[in-house]
């Protein structure tokens, strides 16, 4: 039986596919107050500075909040921050907090909260290594006002605090904050709409989050990440349910309410349920990604990765995990999100067509004597599981030597932040995706930068691509910023910082007694409610 009719066997199953701690729906009061939520993988780990997976962001939004926060348009509006002054030289910003502001001890939030949260923050990011780079004094005036004197301008400001991309600023106690920024925190405390309950917390199973009744929103309504994020249920639970079929079945039960990304092949099923409405999830969609080790054998070899990427065929990608339906897909020969004013495919023709003969002929180029490949793959993920076992048929294909690595996402998370060398625990790829929200232009797009120790896992090197990232913060125009990602997008394909899979789009999926669903490339919970 092959996967789709495997699957959709599961599904016909129905609740009998639905084992372990799903219990049945109760129809109370308190049920309808309580919204049971399927994300994407496993919770394994909870600290957003740490790493850049975006099941900890999603649930992070929830715990901890930011001072700007982007909205539908992807502009950044204020959130934590009641109002800024710039100096005429737009080197100078002074900030004040909004009043009220508590985190979830009951502590009122101070601007030393806010300076170390910052603080910590900068080393990971590619805004925050940016304003690293300028920092001349970041300091708390009074209990509510910061000042941060740069020592040159910086007018993307509000774009770097308020982003949705990974990692986000968000404002943490000052105690959690002092934490080193490659050191995981212990505590959860934030000052978000909802409080992470730690002792209701088991890995693999669940998640749940409270609503936070000191939580103070902004007057405007909700919109992403900015506005006022009113709760109106009282609990959220994450229930962690890694096979496709069996969230499906009960997301049909009625026992769980809402699943983040249901898997094309099961959207026909779902929808033929009338007490079920799936929509897509994101209209920017996602860009698929093989990222590869720059720093060992065999990809820390130019010549390897050109091999790979002229033999990867998109379209192979796209089919194994969304289908036929090439609505829901496209090949791309750029970085950037398909259809916003950046996307360029400069230099990128040869993204589009896979050429296998020329990508072996690179490979005997190169030098390459059979050294491992260790292909991490997460099998929990339907997106990364899908991807890894193309990529096993490619590399095979190629000629390589292949390591397959089954394990779970939030091994994948753990271990493709180490340096090792691929045989002493670390590794040479692994895949993931990129929010199209997130690669929209340089800055907040971690995976495109090539800034070497500094850039994001897989640490690539490429000054040819950086040295385009002042050009586009400097450019003055949209002509001018074309032209600096239009250089950078051929530099990056030249010295392959990682190798785009496809541009596609998801579907989430939710009870119709749930209302408030939005799109967007996170869940948002906040004016969510239950009937």
């Amino acid at each position: 039986m092959d996967r789709r009719s495997f699957l959709k066997a599961g599904l016909s199953a129905g609740a009998v596919a639905v084992t372990g701690g799903l219990a049945a729906p109760a129809y109370s009061q308190a049920a309808n107050r309580t919204l049971r939520f399927v994300p994407q993988a496993n919770l394994a780990n909870f600290d957003p500075i740490w790493g850049t997976q975006y099941v900890v962001r999603n649930a992070s939004v929830l715990v901890w909040d930011t001072l700007y926060g982007f909205d539908e348009k992807l502009e950044p509006q204020r959130q934590m921050v009641e109002g800024e002054e710039v100096s005429q030289d737009s080197r100078t910003w002074t900030f004040k907090l909004r009043e009220g502001l508590r985190f979830h001890d009951g502590e009122p939030v101070l601007a030393k909260d806010v300076v170390a949260s910052i603080t910590r923050w900068m080393p990971r990011d590619p805004m925050g290594q940016l304003l690293r780079a300028l920092n001349q004094e970041l300091v708390a005036v009074d209990d509510r006002t910061f000042r941060w004197r740069l020592s040159a301008p910086f007018t993307k400001m509000k774009m770097a605090l308020g982003k949705n991309a990974t990692p986000m600023c968000f404002i943490m106690p000052e105690r959690v904050a002092r934490t080193d920024s490659f050191t995981q925190i212990s505590e959860y405390i934030g000052s978000g709409p909802m409080r992470f309950l730690r002792d209701e917390w088991v890995p693999g199973a669940r998640a749940v989050f409270q609503k936070f009744d000191r939580y103070v929103p902004r007057d405007e309504p909700a919109s992403w990440l900015a506005g006022g994020k009113r709760m109106l249920v009282d609990r959220v639970e994450w229930m962690v349910i890694p096979d496709p079929a069996t969230a499906a079945a009960a997301l049909q039960s009625g026992e769980v309410d809402w699943w983040e990304n249901p898997i094309t092949d099961l959207v026909p099923q779902l929808r033929r349920n009338r007490n079920i409405a799936v929509d897509i999830a994101d209209p920017l969609g996602n860009i698929g990604s093989f990222r590869m080790n720059h720093l060992h054998p065999p990809f820390n070899n130019v010549k390897v990765r050109q091999a790979v990427i002229t033999a990867l065929s998109q379209e192979d990608y796209m089919r194994a995990l969304v289908g036929e339906d090439q609505n829901l897909w496209k090949v791309m020969g750029g970085f950037f999100t398909p259809g916003t004013p950046l996307y360029t495919e400069e230099g990128g023709a040869m993204m589009k067509a896979a050429n296998l003969e020329r990508g072996r002929a690179l490979l005997r180029e190169s030098g390459y004597n059979g050294e491992p490949v260790i292909c991490v793959v997460a099998q929990d993920q339907a997106i990364t599981k899908a991807f890894g076992d193309v990529t096993a048929d490619l590399l095979k294909r190629l000629g390589m030597n292949v390591d397959f690595v089954a394990t779970d996402w939030g091994t994948v998370g753990q271990r493709r932040a180490m340096k090792n060398p691929p045989n002493q625990g670390g590794w040479s790829m692994f895949h993931t995706w990129h929010a199209g929200a997130d690669a929209i232009n340089p800055v907040i797009y971690n995976a495109v930068r090539a800034n070497g120790d500094g850039a994001w896992f897989g640490w690539p090197n490429v000054p040819a691509v950086e040295a385009e990232v002042p050009n586009w913060l400097a450019a003055t125009t949209i002509e001018q910023e074309r032209a600096a990602i239009g250089r950078l997008n051929a530099a990056a394909v030249e010295n392959v910082v990682y190798c785009p899979t496809g541009f596609f789009l998801g579907y989430q999926a939710w009870r119709r007694n749930i209302s408030g669903v939005v799109k967007g490339p996170i869940p948002f919970v906040w004016g969510v409610s239950k009937s």
